[in-house]
This record gives structure tokens, sequence and C-alpha cells, in this order.
């Protein structure tokens, strides 16, 4: 779950307090109720959120229902920006801010920048505050392409829709400065053990790894070569338990890696350079 790290401005809803659904102290209560650990947090985002009781209701409604979040009131708190999460599109992980962060900390003026697997873009989103010379980002999830193009085009970013590296312009082989890849990592026999707001709300394809977790990394480092410059990095999230074996996978595509890890957001980055 992510949420806003400053406060919200005043809800709409401040001076109409009759309704039930108006009272802060009647929302936290239904979202406890639910489950929610983080009732009075997600309580300030859902009121600033709607601008009538009867909407307001409908929030907590689809809430307490389950829903994540993100994708009740249609958008994600990361590193600082609010991202558009449309609903059943993957939703930004707190974690994943370690990714953006280790890739802008060594991210070159004027960078070609490739966001593969990028959801709702809010990798890219970050990185684009750098201003790369050129900056495109792809998924296969058409749903989770057309959100990050709202997000992705006021910025100058080009999202594609396809498998990986399939979908991106030829004319870019070889000239990448920074890929990024947040792809799937969970080990499929995993996947039922996850939250219910992943599990029951978030494609399949964007958390299931296959057998180890590692299918899609795998790919990816294969890939990268063909499309880094020469010097080019690439970095890749995966699970402190998956490092050891993530990071021979990418060495095995002849490029050298790192291991870099975050123990406050329980992050792992693989960051490799193309020799």
């Amino acid at each position: 779950m992510s949420l806003p790290s400053s406060p919200l401005p005043p809800s709409p809803l401040s001076s109409a307090p009759r309704h039930p659904a108006a009272d802060p102290a009647w929302i936290v209560t239904a979202l406890r109720r639910a489950g929610c650990v983080f009732a009075e947090d997600e309580a300030r985002v859902l009121l600033a959120s709607a601008q009538d009781p009867a909407e307001l209701a409908a929030l907590v409604e689809r809430r307490a229902a389950g829903l994540p979040l993100e994708h009740v009131v249609g958008w994600a708190e990361f590193c600082g920006l609010r991202v558009a999460v449309d609903p059943g599109v993957f939703v930004p992980r707190r974690r994943t801010e370690f990714l953006a962060r280790q890739a802008l900390e060594l991210m070159p003026p004027d960078a070609v920048v490739v966001d593969l697997c990028c959801g709702s873009g809010a990798v890219a989103a970050v990185l684009a505050g750098r201003r790369p010379a050129l900056l495109h980002a792809a998924d296969l999830d058409p749903v989770a392409v057309r959100c990050a193009r709202r997000t992705l085009a006021p910025l100058g970013g080009e999202v594609h829709e396809g498998d990986l590296y399939d979908p991106l312009p030829a004319e870019l082989a070889g000239q990448v400065d920074i890929l990024v890849a947040n792809g799937p990592y969970v080990p499929t026999g995993d996947v039922p053990l996850l939250p219910p707001e992943a599990r029951d709300h978030e494609r399949r394809m964007a958390l299931d790894g296959g057998a180890d977790g590692l299918d899609v990394l795998r790919r990816v480092a294969a890939g990268a070569p063909r499309w880094l410059a020469p010097g080019g990095r690439l970095f890749v999230e995966t699970s402190e338990r998956q490092a050891e074996a993530a990071q021979a996978a990418v060495h095995a595509a002849g490029l050298r890696a790192r291991v870099t890890q975050d123990d406050d957001l329980y992050a792992t980055v693989i960051i490799a350079t193309r020799p």
C-alpha cells in the first residue's frame, strides 16, 4: 500500500458532517472492521479523494470489500509523485522506490532510458525528472500501457505494448544508457500466499515469475547486452533470497553485476553494467 507522505488538502466534505460517511471516525471504524491496518491514514486519503458524501461512502465500501486503496482512489504515491493506477494495474510498491533511486543516481546527462515491465510507469516517471534525452517504456498488459501513457506522455515518454524488448524501436539497440525492469519475481507456488489485495486484484502476469521467480529476469538479462550502450547499466528488482541466483543469471548474460539492498524497505536490486 502506498500512502501520501505530505499533508493532504482539506476534504470538500469537511463542511458537511451530517452524513455518517463524512465523519472520519465512522470511516476509520469501517476500515478497521475490514482489517485495514492503516485505517487512519487511509481514511485521510479517502476523505481527500471524494467530492461528496455519497461518493465517499462508495469509496469506503470498495476499500472495505478488499480493493487496494490505490485502485479505489485511482492513484499511488511514489517517490513524492502521484502516479495514476487503474483497476487491475500493478500498484507500485514502496520498496521499488529504491530501484528508482539507484537508477537515478547513476543516470548520466542526456541518457537514453528504457523501463521494461513498466506497469503504471512509476519508475519511468521518476527518471523523467532528470530529463533523459529519450524515454521509452514497455509492458505486456494493455491496461497498464494505457495507464502509463497517461503518466509518461506529458513527460516526453513513449510507451509500447508488447513482450519485453519486442516492441522497442530497433534504433535503440546498443544505445540504452539506463535499462530498468521491475518484472514479476514471485515464484509460482508462492502466488496463492500473497495478500488478497495483490492476489485478487492485480494481474497474475505482473506477479508470477515462474517456478523460481526468475524467468522474466533471465530473459531481461539475456537481451540486455544487445540493447545497452557500452557502459550502460541494467537495474532489476528481486528478493533477498533470490539475489544470488539473480546475480548469477545476469553474469551468465555477459554483464558485470552486483547486489545492493535497503533493509528498511526490504528492497534488493541487481545493478549490472555492459563492459
